[in-house]
């Protein structure tokens, strides 16, 4: 186990955060003073967790959770969809700067997942779009002929595949099981502000 990593220290990070979301959602934001915090963190950063997130301009981690600079690694992508590139940061997160929490942030009404559905398989995309909807694709599939909103079903689907594919990977998955590492998954309303754990 990673020194100074464990579930209690997850548990405390997932509650910072849940209660920053609470702030945010009733419009009272911490007012930290940003030259001091600067000042605090530019010699090395020590954040207490990391984020996955969609690129969506409307769900910004550090400020829907109500968190200051240095307090969150966040790595985003349009529809939070895992990479080489993106797994590699969460490791760096995870090994390097030893957060013990990574939250997969999704949201009600994703672009990315909005293209998944409407896009035929086999039909070309223009540009890397293309890998994109593939990440996303396998979510949209499993929950499509359930009853009720498709986009609704399929934007949990991909928080949840998002969650247990990092939880089974060859780095993080270990320390998942060792208790050093909590990965959850929360859905980000884009009409309240509210976080919900959905994994």
């Amino acid at each position: 186990m990673l020194r100074g990593m464990n579930t209690a220290s997850a548990t405390h990070a997932l509650q910072r955060l849940l209660e920053g979301n609470h702030r945010f959602v009733e419009d009272r934001l911490h007012r930290v003073p940003l030259g001091a915090r600067l000042k605090e963190v530019a010699p090395a950063q020590a954040p207490f967790a990391a984020a996955l997130g969609c690129s969506d301009s409307r769900v910004p981690a550090e400020i829907v959770f109500d968190c200051s600079l240095g307090d969150l690694f966040v790595v985003r992508n349009a529809g939070h969809v895992l990479s080489p590139s993106v797994v590699g940061s969460l490791e760096f997160a995870v090994l390097k700067l030893r957060v013990p929490l990574v939250v997969v942030l999704g949201h009600t009404r994703c672009g990315a997942i909005q293209a998944a559905i409407a896009a035929r398989e086999g039909e070309p995309t223009a540009g890397s779009i293309g890998e994109l909807i593939a990440g996303v694709r396998p979510a949209v599939q499993r929950v499509r002929a359930l009853p009720g909103n498709l986009l609704s079903h399929a934007v949990t689907a991909h928080i949840e595949d998002t969650v247990a594919a990092l939880r089974c990977g060859p780095v993080l998955g270990p320390l998942v099981e060792q208790g050093a590492l909590k990965i959850v998954g929360a859905r980000y309303d884009l009409d309240t502000g509210d976080a919900q754990l959905v994994a």
